[in-house]
């Protein structure tokens, strides 16, 4: 082997080391920069408000004409009752006439203008509560989630 050829041979070789260790020497600096991780918090006792739902009633779906002149608008509504404990249960269950009659009794007294708003709907909801409340003997309705409402 010529000695140039030696010579360009330990030349690459030198470039070539030279180049990985400028490589590793970047690669280090940038890790090094990377902040460490967090140690693990310990644990924290934060009482969470817990959004606990009671037990739910579902009725079934009441058709009723509205107030409107004319008797051609009409409401299709589903609701489920959600009530304080499940004692509340077997009151709605043995009071289910009742709670129906009195709902069929609120509903058509209201015209489109009465439950084509949010507002409206809240103070519906706010009203059948009361009344459905007034007939339970043991517990209480403490919501109503409407999950069918169409006016037509």
């Amino acid at each position: 082997m010529s000695k140039t050829m030696l010579i360009i041979v330990g030349s690459v070789v030198l470039l070539f080391t030279g180049a990985v260790a400028a490589g590793f020497f970047i690669l280090w600096n940038k890790i090094s920069q990377i902040p460490p991780p967090a140690p693990p918090a310990a644990e924290i006792n934060v009482e969470e408000e817990e959004n606990v739902i009671g037990p739910l009633y579902a009725l079934d779906t009441m058709i009723v004409n509205l107030a409107d002149h004319g008797g051609k608008r009409y409401l299709r509504v589903t609701m489920a009752l959600e009530l304080s404990d499940p004692d509340a249960v077997s009151s709605i269950e043995n009071r289910l006439p009742q709670v129906r009659d009195a709902i069929l009794m609120i509903l058509p007294t209201k015209n489109y203008a009465d439950v084509s708003s949010t507002e409206g709907k809240i103070a519906l909801r706010n009203e059948l509560m009361t009344t459905i409340n007034s007939l339970m003997t043991k517990g209480q309705v403490n919501n109503i989630y409407f999950t069918e409402f169409v006016v037509q």
